[in-house]
């Protein structure tokens, strides 16, 4: 499943949001399909999503990804981030935009 919060960070002008999903590759995978550039993923993050703008959350929401609460992100986070560090050393098999 894919997630976007509700954070609102104001940064550069914008408000962004974070958006994250169960696994990294759904997460890659949701994102190309909405159309983020590769730059939008934070890498070397602690807990791995990609910062979006509200248009592009609109755009999440409206293909599926579930609204969620700032403090589901974090606990999401935690779930996805420690498979995602161990496959961090083959980054072949956990991004698209290696």
């Amino acid at each position: 499943m894919v997630y976007v919060d509700n954070a609102e960070v104001q940064r550069h002008g914008y408000a962004w949001f974070h958006l994250m999903a169960d696994s990294i590759q759904e997460l890659h995978e949701f994102a190309v399909g909405i159309g983020l550039p590769p730059r939008a993923f934070h890498r070397g993050a602690l807990h791995p999503h990609y910062d979006v703008t509200a248009g592009q959350r609109q755009r999440a929401l409206r293909h599926g990804a579930v609204a969620i609460s700032t403090r589901d992100a974090v606990q999401i986070g935690r779930r996805i981030a420690q498979p995602a560090r161990r496959a961090a050393v083959d980054c072949s098999q956990l991004c698209l935009f290696a």
